[in-house]
């Protein structure tokens, strides 16, 4: 799935996977994390999620990494935020306040970009991405973040022969294979949700499950 895939969708609009409030999921299990106040969280293809300001607003410093340049600066703008706008290497480094949103592609964020990352935080990164990207994107995690890093990580499962993704199905089995050498992965919450998701319904889905998983590197 190329950059030009996702610079398109933002570009026509077509962005379901962006939700018009707070994922509950994060207000609720969050706190189970234990963070320490001011801690740094990293989210992955974050777009212009409001996850990020309740983040910040919990006391959080952000570091969401996004390709869509528009993605970004559509989120500065509808939370009335004007940022500081910065070049670091290959990205365009947007701040204000307690967040910071780096445009460009995220395997290309080095270690020492995140070095001071204690959280992540992925809502719809992993399922964004098809099965090869999905264990390269795993693969990248592992290496540019810290042994003791918490985090929460939210997937859908259902049968991919039913319907194309994105968003993909990510099995528990596949979360245990990508992550079970580098992470602790508990399931917190698991429900299903296709009697609220209508597309799916309609695309012929009979199965959706979304699960949520409590991370720490070891």
């Amino acid at each position: 799935m190329e950059p030009k895939f996702w610079q398109e969708r933002w570009a026509r609009n077509q962005i379901g996977f962006h939700l018009p409030e707070v994922n509950p999921y994060l207000q609720r299990h969050w706190p189970k994390l234990a963070l320490v106040e001011g801690a740094k969280v990293l989210v992955p293809l974050c777009g212009k999620s409001l996850d990020l300001m309740w983040l910040a607003s919990a006391g959080y410093r952000v570091l969401g990494v996004e390709l869509s340049e528009q993605a970004v600066e559509a989120f500065f703008s509808e939370q009335g935020l004007v940022p500081r706008v910065s070049q670091r290497g290959v990205f365009k480094v947007y701040q204000a306040d307690q967040i910071e949103l780096w445009c460009g592609d995220f395997f290309a964020l080095g270690a020492d970009a995140v070095a001071d990352c204690a959280a992540l935080y992925d809502r719809a990164a992993l399922i964004a991405l098809p099965p090869l990207m999905r264990a390269q994107y795993a693969g990248h995690l592992n290496t540019v973040l810290r042994p003791g890093c918490r985090g929460l990580l939210i997937t859908l499962d259902y049968d991919q022969t039913q319907k194309a993704g994105p968003p993909f199905a990510v099995t528990d089995e596949e979360v245990r294979v990508l992550l079970e050498s580098h992470w602790a992965a508990q399931v917190l919450e698991e429900q299903d949700i296709l009697g609220e998701s209508w597309k799916f319904v309609q695309d012929g889905v009979t199965r959706l499950e979304e699960r949520v998983y409590q991370l720490e590197k070891y």
